[in-house]
């Protein structure tokens, strides 16, 4: 009888057919408060648990009405922050989650929590965590790496699944219409670019236009066709960006029609091209924090490029360089000038703009290089416009 009752008292609390009480009630879990904050809504049952972790994270220092400070907190027990995740996977969807666990790393200071194995096991794995991973890399205990791989395996497989494909057949579609020719086969012919170059060939009786010159595009052969050079800086605000990085220098080295270097750079430049093949293993290669030297990583990619008119050099950084500026945009402009399709993004990632060197981005746009922040769904409309040399997809808010 009392596990049949239970439902109703939590049903009561939630009923659809009594707005005014619905209101209160998602009012209440915004305010908190153990005296419902002025709503006059007492939370039970499964609403009084969610209450509860969201006190855990947000409530610390808050004051009841009653004066009394409120004891709710995570502290620095490793089994209550386990607990904790538990239950916000168990109230709250995986977005939220995520937001939950970078809030409770942030403003709890828990990340020295993810150097235990049991820890890592309980929480709900995105980029973001990936980044704390990474910049804790080094401090983190042998029994607990081999669970940190396996954190970032997931997090990275997911990502390829979501992005191989796509960029895959964007940028071999990019690869084929960069190879004109003038006798396109039927399945070949570019019928916008052959209707606009015939236009004046329009005969108005037969509303038609008849093409006296097909233009078209080849097959890209299966030889090296493109360089792309990804240049990353691993600062410690670019974490997000670094990980996307990974991924998709590791989908583009596995196009043979693209050869792929990948070089991350701090105050120090390191290439991992050797390491492409796996991107856990490109990511347990950087280190994230330190200085920024872009000049020096510029130079690097400069000494590496033998193909200056079949080359893309992609520099991911928020462009405050702790180098010589002047030097940074004189290599940027001589490789501009030998052919090199530049481009320049701000961030990789999904968190919209992010804070950059405003001026270093103005300076590098009157060099005819654009700062911008893509999002990695861009990405491939980014890379397939700079193999086909037109012009770039720059998001509005960029």
């Amino acid at each position: 009888m009392t596990n049949a009752t239970a439902p109703t008292a939590a049903t009561a609390v939630t009923e659809p057919d009594d707005p005014v009480r619905e209101r209160l009630r998602r009012w209440r879990l915004v305010l908190g408060g153990e005296q419902a904050d002025g709503t006059g809504c007492a939370l039970s049952g499964r609403d009084a648990a969610m209450d509860a972790t969201l006190a855990a994270l947000y409530g610390k220092g808050d004051k009841a009405q009653s004066g009394r400070e409120r004891t709710a907190g995570l502290g620095a027990s490793a089994p209550s922050v386990a607990r904790w995740l538990g239950d916000i996977r168990t109230y709250f969807p995986s977005s939220v989650v995520q937001v939950m666990q970078r809030d409770a790393i942030d403003r709890l200071g828990l990340a020295a929590l993810l150097l235990e194995p049991e820890m890592l096991e309980a929480v709900e794995a995105d980029v973001h965590l990936v980044g704390t991973l990474l910049s804790l890399n080094k401090a983190m205990p042998e029994t607990t790496k081999e669970t940190a791989r396996a954190v970032v395996r997931k997090v990275v497989d997911d990502l390829e699944k979501r992005l191989a494909t796509r960029t895959r057949a964007t940028l071999t579609g990019a690869l084929d219409r960069s190879a004109r020719v003038s006798r396109p086969r039927h399945h070949d012919i570019d019928w916008n670019r052959t209707i606009a170059a015939n236009l004046k060939h329009y005969l108005p009786e037969y509303r038609t236009v008849v093409p006296e010159r097909l233009i078209g595009y080849g097959r890209a052969a299966r030889s090296v066709k493109k360089e792309v050079i990804l240049c990353i800086d691993q600062s410690g605000s670019m974490a997000a960006s670094v990980v996307y990085a990974s991924v998709f220098g590791a989908v583009l080295a596995s196009m043979r029609s693209i050869g792929t270097r990948l070089v991350v750079f701090d105050t120090a430049v390191a290439d991992l091209t050797d390491q492409l093949d796996d991107p856990v293993d490109v990511l347990f290669g950087t280190q994230l924090g330190g200085g920024t030297d872009i000049n020096r990583a510029l130079a690097y990619c400069q000494s590496r490029i033998s193909r200056p008119a079949e080359t893309v050099v992609v520099l991911i950084s928020d462009l405050y360089e702790g180098g010589i500026r002047d030097e940074m945009l004189k290599r940027v402009a001589a490789m501009k000038a030998s052919g090199v399709q530049f481009v320049t993004l701000l961030a990789l990632s999904d968190e919209g703009a992010p804070a950059y060197d405003r001026e270093h981005a103005a300076a590098l746009a009157a060099l005819g290089a654009p700062a911008f922040a893509c999002t990695p769904d861009l990405f491939p409309e980014v890379m397939a416009a700079a193999l086909e040399k037109r012009p770039l997809p720059i998001p509005d808010t960029a």
